[in-house]
């Protein structure tokens, strides 16, 4: 599991990667954040004193040694790990280390394309967001520092913000993602399509508010690893690809007040608007897409991804308290390439654009988010 947020200038981030736990082999440690809380919630004071235990006490076999219940527990994780993580040695690999530092480079930016029905199209894109991370991680459990550059270079009090949550073993991923602008933006091109024109105009009447859940099974899930790819969690040794599909929603809420233009942006907005523009709208989809890790030298992972999504869209556009039902589309495309050295050093930069529609007889608007991240890292262990 992935938590990450872009609101504060200076912030603690704390990571559970969920699906390391799942990833452990059997003779490695559980995290002790798990185990223990479990263990000495059941057992109390029966558990072994804490100034006793060493960290050899948490090997599997020794847990379940200490009595039925934590003998149940190492069982259950044990099935969960053979059914919900298992890969085919000769395509994916674990690191075989339980310990990893990593610096992150992350910067995203969201942009907006109206494009009205006599052919006037105006652009809007966000000036990037970019923080710096430092990570250092423990199997299940990675705590770290997130400071805001955009800060330093914009001079900026306030950010747009972004939430994001992964998940991801073998069989499935689950992912969800927050994204709010009530910041700003710039108007970059506007005109014509025989007469568009590069602008630079501030525009500071937008609120845009929308998040997506998305679920999904891998079919080749023994011989592709997406977090190999992404997540570097996983080392994919043979290239392999996987169709995979579920399902997908997502929320929108967008309000821009277009009163503040002037001149030709006001003029050729379309009079039912009345400088006004605003979305509310629930989306259901099926998400299908496929996936495929080429592994063209040893140690290196290109990665790419691509599911487009459609279904049906409930709310209104620009016209609030209409409620209406509309076809929805979407689509998310990923792009890595990923270098594992002795699977101790890691190197990766991962690109994400997430590209959406929304439409009716005045006006289509196609809106986007593009994410790129950087990262280094080594992996280790201290006994």
């Amino acid at each position: 599991m992935l938590l990450h947020s872009n609101q504060s200038y200076l912030r603690v981030t704390i990571n559970l990667v969920v699906n390391g736990i799942l990833r452990c082999g059997r003779k490695r440690l559980l995290p002790v954040c798990v185990v223990s809380w479990l263990l000495w919630l059941a057992m109390g004071p029966a558990a072994p004193k804490a100034a006793a235990l060493s960290m050899e006490s948490f090997a599997l076999d020794s847990i379940a040694a200490w009595g039925k219940f934590p003998r149940f527990c190492v069982g259950v994780y044990q099935w969960g790990d053979k059914f919900f993580n298992s890969y085919d040695s000769t395509y994916v690999q674990g690191s075989g280390k339980r310990w990893n530092v990593k610096m992150k480079l992350d910067s995203w930016f969201d942009q907006y394309d109206f494009r009205l029905i006599d052919g006037y199209r105006m652009e809007m894109a966000s000036r990037p967001s970019t923080t710096l991370g430092f990570y250092i991680t423990y199997m299940a459990v990675s705590v770290g520092y997130d400071l805001n550059l955009s800060k330093y270079f914009t001079g900026a009090e306030r950010t747009r913000q972004r939430f994001n949550f992964q998940f991801n073993c073998s069989l499935f991923a689950l992912e969800f993602q927050t994204m709010q602008n009530d910041i700003g933006t710039t108007i970059s091109r506007m005109g014509m399509p025989d007469d568009i024109k590069r602008t630079d105009i501030k525009f500071h009447g937008i609120n845009t508010r929308q998040w997506q859940l998305d679920m999904y099974y891998f079919f080749n899930h023994r011989h592709y690893s997406q977090a190999a790819a992404f997540y570097y969690s996983k080392i994919q040794v043979k290239s392999s690809g996987s169709l995979y599909a579920g399902l997908s929603f997502w929320n929108q809420r967008f309000d821009f007040d277009f009163r503040s233009l002037e001149g030709e942006l006001f003029r050729n907005l379309p009079e039912t608007w009345n400088y006004l523009y605003n979305v509310k709208n629930m989306n259901y989809a099926l998400k299908v897409g496929y996936a495929y890790n080429w592994v063209f030298h040893k140690g290196w992972c290109l990665g790419v991804s691509v599911s487009p999504m459609i279904g049906l869209r409930k709310g209104s556009v620009n016209r609030p308290g209409e409620r209406h039902t509309s076809f929805a589309l979407s689509n998310q495309m990923r792009a890595s390439i990923v270098y594992n050295l002795n699977k101790r050093w890691f190197f990766g930069l991962v690109g994400r654009y997430d590209a959406g529609l929304i439409y009716d007889k005045e006006h289509s608007l196609l809106t986007g988010m593009l994410t790129a991240e950087m990262s280094a890292g080594f992996r280790f262990d201290l006994w």
